[in-house]
């Protein structure tokens, strides 16, 4: 059970990041408009697919964790 509780504990993280990124004052002007993220438009919807972005988000995860982990 104790992967239950982890599971959870994850799922609330991702919540309160989510909502400072949402409501915080500081604006992140940067994310979602680098060079390899894609926006389309077109009269039926719209597609956004921030490539770069993720990659940057993945690499500072990956140096987070791995440092958590020493």
């Amino acid at each position: 059970m104790i992967v239950g509780k982890w599971i959870i504990v994850a799922g609330l993280i991702v919540v309160a990041i989510g909502l400072a990124v949402q409501y915080a004052p500081w604006t992140v002007s940067w994310f979602g408009n680098l060079p390899g993220d894609i926006h389309l438009s077109t009269g039926w919807g719209r597609v956004f697919v921030p490539f770069s972005s993720m990659i940057i988000v993945g690499i500072v995860l990956a140096l987070l964790a791995n440092s958590l982990r020493r």
